[in-house]
Parts: structure tokens; C-alpha cells; sequence
């Protein structure tokens, strides 16, 4: 009968220990930073959900569609920290139960970038490079029954997702709320304000200052909230313009400094709206 090997003494110690030695040099998933990112399946949400996953980070990457799109899987297959939940931020019952679902999932930074920005119902769902018809958001030509689903997503939805998530962001250590908004919703930032994008630009406006409130009613649990400008972005809609303007930005670019901006603020900067560099901007 061919004997196992035990062994003894200082070198039954060291088999005991070895393996607690190796596991505590895993990252641990407990302890590690974790995201939450609406819209993440194409342009700053993906974005997002890239550069978090790089730096290690839980990504809770969500997206609407009833199937995972393509850019979501291939994410996930290259990094284990990824992981991919449908979201329609319009729908209560769905945040609800996704909120169900991560119960005891702390988020540490939970990120509204979710929005529609103009009619993309002669787009077909996979083209990403659609840039969309702005015609209807112009007077004289509105489309209201898209006025209908841009306040639905750009407004409602981050107060749906924000609440259902909120027992989440308070547990966590960072404790961050963030919505992506724009420069378009300013008030006071231009002088003479030019016309066209109506829909749009009125969804950002009333964004700055639901999240405004939101900050106000959840300072007292040490929750921050901002707002971010992530500038003229040439995301897969708006590569068209490459080239057209000057100024336009690299969505990575425009990510990376968002994360940082996102890093630095504290409480102190609760309610503020910033450009994805820091700086603060006129609304």
C-alpha cells in the first residue's frame, strides 16, 4: 500500500500557513472599490467601465437592452472584476429589484451617465455611430413625444437609480454619487444662448438642480454629490465631428480626468458642478 507523505514539525507549519500566506495576497473582493455605471455600453459609460476596470476596481457595469451588448461581453471576458446588469433607468420596479439583488454590495461611487441626446429612432440598435436627428428638438419642429423620453431618462432616471441604490452608496466607504451632465444645461454660462437642442438642453439644467437637492438631503449621512461636464466629447455619436470643431476631446481623455476630479471631491463639495478637470462651472 503506497503511503501519503505527511509532513511534520516546522514543515507541517508551513503547509498550514502557506496556503492563508497566498490567499492574503489576493485582492479581496470584500474590501475592494466598487462602481456602479448606468448606460455603460457605449461612449463615457464604457469608458468608465473600462478605466475602473483597469485600475482594479468592481465594476457593476449596467445597460437596458434585454440581452448584454457585445461591448459589455468582451469587457467582462477580459477583466473578472466587470460585471454586467440590465437597467432601465426609467423603470422603478427594475432598480428595485436590482437594488434587491446587490442588498449587501456597498457602491462606492455609483455614476448616472445614462442619457438620450437626441432622435435615434431611425438608428439601428447596433450602429453606435448614428449620430441621431437634432432637427426635432429645434421650435417650430418639436417632437414631444421625444421630449417625453429624454426627461424620462436625463431626469427621472438618476432620482429612480440614486434612491433604489442609496442604502448601497451609504454603506460603502467613498460614499459618492455622480451624474454626468453638461454644459448645455447652463443658465448663466452663455450670454446670448444660441437656439436648437431644446429637449436636451433643458433635461441637463433640470439635472443640476435635482442633484442639487439630492446633495442638500444627503449631506447629513456624509454622501457626496456632484454634477460633471465632461466637455464636447468625441464619443461613437459624435465622431462625426472630428475634425469639424476645434476642441473636441477624446472620450478617454475626458475619462481619465472625470476619475481623478471624482477621487478628490469630499463632502465639502457636495452639490457643486464641475468640468471634468475640477474646475467649477457656470450653471
Amino acid at each position: 500500500m503506497q503511503r501519503t507523505h505527511r509532513p511534520s514539525g516546522s514543515g507541517a507549519l508551513l503547509a498550514t500557513l502557506l496556503p492563508a500566506l497566498f490567499l492574503s495576497a489576493l485582492p479581496s473582493i470584500a474590501s475592494a472599490q466598487t462602481v456602479l455605471i448606468t448606460g455603460a455600453n457605449s461612449g463615457i459609460g464604457l469608458e468608465f467601465a473600462k478605466q475602473y476596470a483597469a485600475r482594479g476596481w468592481t465594476v457593476i457595469a449596467t445597460d437596458r437592452r434585454a440581452a448584454p451588448p457585445k461591448s459589455l461581453t468582451d469587457l467582462a471576458a477580459r477583466y473578472r472584476n466587470v460585471r454586467i446588469e440590465r437597467l432601465d433607468v426609467t423603470d422603478v420596479d427594475e432598480a428595485q429589484r436590482l437594488a434587491e439583488k446587490l442588498a449587501h454590495v456597498p457602491i462606492d461611487v455609483l455614476i448616472n451617465n445614462a442619457g438620450v441626446y437626441n432622435d435615434r429612432s431611425k438608428c439601428r440598435p447596433d450602429d453606435e455611430r448614428c449620430p441621431g436627428d437634432w432637427s426635432v428638438e429645434s421650435f417650430g419642429k418639436l417632437d414631444f413625444p421625444l421630449l417625453d423620453t429624454i426627461m424620462a431618462v436625463n431626469i427621472k432616471g438618476p432620482l429612480i437609480v440614486s434612491e433604489a441604490l442609496y442604502a448601497n452608496v451609504k454603506a460603502s466607504r467613498l460614499k459618492k454619487i455622480v451624474a454626468v451632465s453638461s454644459s448645455n444645461g447652463t443658465l448663466t454660462g452663455e450670454a446670448k444662448p444660441r437656439p436648437g437642442a431644446i429637449f436636451y438642453r433643458m433635461s441637463k439644467a433640470a439635472l443640476n438642480r435635482e442633484m442639487q437637492i439630492v446633495a442638500a438631503s444627503t449631506r447629513r449621512d456624509g454622501v457626496t454629490v456632484v454634477m460633471l461636464n465632461p466637455g464636447p466629447t468625441l464619443t461613437e455619436h459624435q465622431e462625426y465631428l472630428r475634425g469639424a470643431y476645434p476642441g473636441m476631446l477624446e472620450t478617454a481623455f475626458t475619462v481619465r480626468h472625470m476619475i481623478a476630479t471624482i477621487d478628490k471631491v469630499t463632502i465639502h463639495d457636495t452639490g457643486r458642478f464641475l468640468r471634468y478637470d475640477g474646475a467649477t462651472e457656470p450653471w
